[in-house]
Parts: C-alpha cells; structure tokens; sequence
C-alpha cells in the first residue's frame, strides 16, 4: 500500500502544478505517473527530480543508449520493481533488446568491452554508496571513457537513484506496462 498520497494537476500544491505540467509532456499515459503524483506531494521532491531530468537532459553527452543502460544497471541494485520498469523500457526505446536489458540490470556482459566498462563503474557506484575500485576504474578509462564521461555518468546513477529511493520510501505502485518485466514480476 502506498504511504504518500498522489496528486493530479489540479490538486496538486500550487509550486508543484508547473512541474507537474512539464512531466506530463513525456507521460506516455498523458497524466502524471504514480511517481510523478506522489512526488507532487512535497515540490522540494518534484523540483529536485524534474532538476536533475533537466540537466541530463540539457547538458548530458552521452549517447541515449548508454544513458540508459547506465540506469538500467544502477536500477538493478536499488530493489525498486518500479525503477526497473521505467528503466528497461527506456533502454528498449534506445536499442537494446530484451536479453541485453536483462544482462545490464543483472551485471552481466553485453558484448560491448566499452560499453560494459562503464555499466561496471556505475553498478559498482550503486552497490557501495559512490564507491568505485581503482581496477574498475582504470578499465573504463583504457576502454576510452573520458574524465568527462565518467563524471557524466554520475547524474545517470544519481537520477535512477533518487527515484528508485523515493518508489521504495512512498511504496509507490507501478502504473506503466513495459515490455520487459522487473526481476520481482519475473519467474
């Protein structure tokens, strides 16, 4: 059951009705996702995550594919169904197939030596509060990733984060149907 009431547009608290707004442009439902509407709860947590949205989305360089591999990846340490869903849908939209989209989220190879390089940064990074080893590291900078790149990725995983953070806090129910099925709705 969930803890944090949601919000429509109309009901929402006056500082959150803009947000809202601007979410719902992405929305393949065309209202607010249960996410959305329980973050509209309290504009501090709306703000904070529509901010990082937006900069990732204005300033990151990173191709879409590996943006969304990162979350996935870092999606499949959090324990958040939700987060994995959204994630792996996401990552569907940008190429990679279902048997890819599993691979990521459970930390396994994609036949991709770069690719896997920095999905290992970023899995690592979740799974022990931001810490990463110096091997890992050092792979994903001999497999070309940049200074740049890796403090990049960083927002991805603080994204994916934050939000699968927040669905676990507020017990969030997952609303999206996806093509590629969590680890807790799998067999």
């Amino acid at each position: 059951m969930t803890r944090i009431p949601g919000h429509t547009i109309a009901d929402a608290p006056a500082a959150a009705r803009p947000l809202l707004e601007g979410v719902v442009q992405f929305s393949p439902t065309g209202k607010p996702l249960n996410l959305h509407a329980q973050m509209a709860h309290s504009p501090a947590v709306l703000a904070a995550y529509t901010g990082i949205r937006q900069a990732t989305a204005t300033h990151g360089t990173l191709p879409l594919r590996i943006r969304s591999a990162l979350m996935v990846a870092t999606a499949g340490v959090t324990g958040s169904a939700y987060t994995e869903a959204v994630t792996a849908q996401l990552a569907s939209q940008a190429g990679w197939s279902p048997e890819q989209v599993s691979c990521l989220r459970n930390g396994q190879s994609v036949d991709d030596q770069k690719a896997d390089s920095l999905v290992r940064v970023i899995r690592e990074a979740a799974a022990r509060a931001g810490q990463v080893s110096d091997p890992t590291w050092q792979q994903a900078t001999a497999s070309g990733w940049t200074s740049q790149e890796l403090a990049e990725a960083f927002a991805y995983l603080g994204l994916t984060i934050f939000t699968a953070y927040f669905l676990n806090y507020a017990r969030t129910s997952l609303d999206l149907p996806v093509g590629v099925p969590a680890a807790s709705q799998r067999g």
